[in-house]
């Protein structure tokens, strides 16, 4: 298991009793948002983290990691995966690795929360409200939580972001106003999901260990099964690393592979679509790189890209789509939906899409109306200056064929109201 240097700030509930005060959701079937404690992490280990993936394999580095154990006041370790249900924690065995949740900023420990085993959080204070709460981003799951203190055993629902995310939240949240805080946090679809998975092999696989991870989910996985010799195989999950499994080719020994993928429900994804690809010559003798990258041709004939998608999708609860006005035609148009509401705020998609002729790069621009606030953006860089957003491609959404178009996606306070968004290229 890959392994790495975690960097704690003081931020939790009360030992034993944590769990029943905060309430404990089923895993993978959590229905609505949780309160837990947040600490921060500073990066994913090396080769890979706790899902499989290496850090550069991710869709966001806006990801965080869950509790392997739910073992109140038990800071024992014990074999992963974990075989007693009772002691089975938020990870659950890697089965909510891939998977996208709303992480919100919450209350303020005035206290003492230094995550000390068997001793009660937020010690001689209270937790009190302040200008972070409610601050908004979408986050995900790529790591696990087993260490020893009270956070990863004591609070079912404690949550463990990345160090680089928390000033996403706001500014200037991380260092000064960081400490000592709890999140609200729920599962939520994949913002603005486009494309297919991604498929890699592992640091080490070979043909006859054909260790693979796959990424870019749109609703994370439960599993993978592999074609042999005509029949469907269940591939067996590589340790608790969620999003990586060991396959079989076509034939045994074979170099040629065939997958099917379940989602977080348990559903084959994109209909059952299947995936044939092979091992790639650099891995005759075995893998080098932590992650070697697999291009396939998909049952109905897609062909698998090498560089990262952009994203599609809506969020629950789901209301009927708003549409705000395109820009003016020229090099380049852009076009804002709105994707969710919920008490407080939203969730928004640009569509950026070429003109007549290719470019190789781009700037969009909008202006709130109605008294929102942007709280965080993904797939895009972005300036605010009062209540106008601009924001610009990245390095793998620039660049955009005639009458190609390209997602970005944003999370905003407040109810939102139609916005006109310009487009300009260099």
């Amino acid at each position: 298991m890959a392994s790495r240097t975690r960097t704690w700030l003081a931020a939790a509930v009360a030992a034993i009793a944590a769990a029943f005060f905060l309430g404990y959701a089923l895993p993978s079937a959590q229905a609505a948002p949780v309160v837990g404690n947040a600490t921060y992490f500073d990066a994913l280990g090396a080769p890979f983290g706790g899902c499989g993936l290496p850090q550069a394999e991710l869709d966001t580095q806006n990801f965080v990691a869950l509790n392997v154990y739910n073992t109140p006041g038990d800071y024992n370790f014990y074999p992963r995966p974990v075989t007693d249900a009772t002691k089975i924690g938020a990870w659950n065995n890697g089965l909510n690795c891939g998977r996208w949740v709303r992480v919100t900023i919450d209350d303020y420990c005035t206290g003492v929360n230094d995550g000390a085993p068997g001793q009660a959080f937020c010690r001689n204070g209270s937790w009190v409200s302040d200008a972070y709460q409610g601050k908004t981003l979408m986050m995900q799951v790529a790591d696990s939580c087993g260490d020893t203190n009270a956070w990863c055993r004591d609070d079912p629902n404690h949550l463990d972001l990345a160090k680089g995310a928390l000033n996403q939240f706001a500014p200037d949240l991380y260092p000064d106003h960081w400490n000592n805080r709890h999140v609200s946090w729920e599962y939520a679809p994949a913002p603005a999901y486009s494309g297919d998975i991604k498929i890699g092999f592992l640091q080490g696989a070979q043909l006859y260990w054909p260790a693979i991870a796959v990424g870019h989910l749109a609703n994370g996985i439960h599993g993978v099964e592999y074609l042999q010799n005509g029949s469907w195989v269940t591939a067996k999950m590589n340790s608790d690393m969620g999003q990586s499994y060991i396959i079989g080719g076509s034939t045994a020994g074979s170099s040629s592979f065939t997958i099917r993928v379940r989602d977080a429900n348990d559903q084959l994804i994109n209909n059952g679509r299947e995936y044939g690809f092979a091992l790639p010559t650099s891995c005759a003798t075995r893998c080098s790189p932590a992650y070697t990258a697999a291009s396939y041709k998909t049952s109905d004939g897609g062909i698998s890209t090498t560089s990262p998608t952009p994203q599609t999708t809506t969020s629950s609860p789901d209301p009927s789509p708003s549409t705000s006005p395109t820009s003016a035609s020229g090099a380049c148009t852009a076009t804002s939906t709105v994707a969710s509401t919920w008490n407080g705020g939203f969730q928004a998609n640009v569509t950026v899409k070429a003109g007549a002729a290719p470019i190789s790069g781009w700037s969009a621009r909008w202006t709130f109306t109605g008294g929102e606030s942007l709280s965080s953006l993904w797939s895009a860089t972005y300036t605010v200056s009062g209540s106008t957003v601009t924001a610009g491609n990245v390095s793998y959404n620039g660049a955009l064929a005639a009458g190609a178009s390209t997602t970005f996606g944003y999370i905003g306070t407040g109810t939102p109201a139609p916005v006109s968004v310009s487009c300009s290229t260099p």
